[in-house]
């Protein structure tokens, strides 16, 4: 029988359900928190950037980094939850993936999902459903649901 996996996902929480049919229950498998996406910059810093003189004479300036902390650590909350979907994905626990995720989380997630986990992605939606309840994120499943039996 084949099983599909509703993720719902924020840059600090996702939760998994798994559902084999249209009208049979939603059970949630899994949820996962990484509360380092909300901590605040300040916490995730021990130390204010260095700072540099230019040889060119342009004077001394702080040194930046390419990616702020904060998006470091929801960067590896996306790259968590793809390794999580590609083990699972091998081991055979579902046949299809319906994504819901906050918008910009959503690309993350993408990118970081390997190609044969991509190809199991039935439906997207960029909406942040990590809140509500089991029957409110049903109603939000595209009907008729992508090659789901009855």
């Amino acid at each position: 029988m084949a099983i599909t996996w509703v993720v719902v996902a924020e840059s600090s929480r996702a939760r998994i359900f798994s559902l084999e049919t249209v009208k049979g229950p939603m059970d949630e498998i899994l949820t996962l928190d990484h509360p380092d996406s909300r901590a605040h910059e300040q916490e995730l810093t021990s130390d204010l950037p260095g700072r540099a003189f230019d040889s060119g004479g342009q004077g001394r300036h702080a040194l930046g980094t390419s990616v702020e902390p904060k998006q470091q650590e929801t960067i590896a909350f996306a790259k968590q939850i793809a390794d999580h979907l590609d083990a699972h994905r091998k081991s055979g626990d579902y046949d299809k993936l319906i994504i819901f995720a906050a918008p910009a989380f959503l690309g993350l997630l993408r990118d970081r999902m390997n190609d044969q986990t991509n190809k199991l992605v039935v439906h997207e939606s960029n909406k942040n459903l990590v809140q509500i309840s089991v029957d409110k994120i049903r109603e939000h499943l595209p009907f008729p649901l992508p090659r789901l039996p009855e």
